[in-house]
């Protein structure tokens, strides 16, 4: 009775299941505490209080700080371990999705208010868009170079997509160097165009749109270029198969969301919001 016990103990212990239960960790709530750090020493340096910058400084470095030791893990679970299956890889993929669409809600927002103030500009702003004080860009030049960049890494990244699912691991290779190369462009780009605009943040619901709706697409930006160059580092190591690589598609995932986000910006802020306004007042719209 008691061997058939002990069996049965045994069979029960090491029944396996498709799904990973993953450790307990500590970066979610460092990941937190990096997040709020970042956020309220972002709005105390625009209020100009003493130390915003320096508690911005460090919720960024605690952010980066939190994406090396988080991704290190996943990828010792996933390559190492072994535990990203099928049933699991279906489960990131849904968590993914999930999140592009909370993105495309958070980006909304900014939307919603471009065009609350553009479509029915107030009286104190002139009754026009954009408003009589602001000098605005020309669509022409750096957003228009930008968005080709961009469109072109969109490209690169599509074809090592291809490549990694056929095995040609070199083409992968060179088209993740492209990538990257082209966002990094495109980041230098941005920061050349704040440097250089005619208007900041302060100047009225104009800056304040501009700069929040550009300046998180620069984030999101900056975020996924540093997913591809952990791809390419661990396309070089031969962490992936062309089967097994969803750690790649999300990143390609993603950079494709920030494409489309831009395709937005552009045509609506940098293209139709920079119209020369009307001489119309403002009730002859309506």
């Amino acid at each position: 009775m008691s061997t058939v016990k002990n069996n049965f103990d045994f069979k029960y212990l090491s029944t396996t299941h498709q799904f990973h239960l993953v450790d307990p960790s500590p970066w979610p709530i460092f990941a937190a505490l990096g997040g709020l750090t970042l956020t309220t020493g972002l709005v105390g340096y625009m209020h100009k209080m003493v130390g915003g910058f320096s508690l911005f400084a460090s919720g960024f470095l605690m952010i980066l700080f939190v994406m090396y030791v988080w991704w290190r893990d996943i990828v010792r679970e996933a390559t190492y371990e072994e535990q990203h299956t099928f049933v699991v890889q279906r489960g990131l993929r849904l968590g993914m999705i999930l999140f592009i669409v909370s993105e495309v809600m958070f980006f909304f927002a900014f939307f919603w208010a471009f065009f609350h103030s553009s479509l029915a500009p107030t009286y104190n702003i002139g009754g026009v868009w954009p408003p009589k004080a602001i000098i605005s860009m020309n669509t022409y030049t750096i957003p228009l170079t930008n968005t080709f960049i961009l469109l072109s890494s969109g490209a690169t990244v599509t074809w090592a997509h291809h490549a990694i699912i056929l095995g040609a691991k070199r083409h992968t290779i060179i088209a993740l160097i492209y990538t990257i190369a082209l966002a990094s462009l495109f980041t230098y780009f941005q920061g050349l165009e704040y440097v250089s605009a005619p208007f900041n943040i302060s100047d009225g619901v104009y800056g304040s749109c501009f700069y929040m709706a550009t300046g998180f697409h620069g984030f999101h930006v900056f975020v996924g270029t540093i997913a591809l160059a952990v791809s390419f580092v661990r396309i070089v190591l031969n962490h992936g198969t062309n089967t097994h690589h969803f750690g790649f598609e999300s990143a390609i995932w993603y950079w494709h969301f920030v494409d489309v986000v831009w395709l937005f910006l552009f045509i609506n802020i940098y293209w139709w919001g920079n119209l020369e306004p009307t001489n119309l007042p403002v009730n002859a719209l309506f």
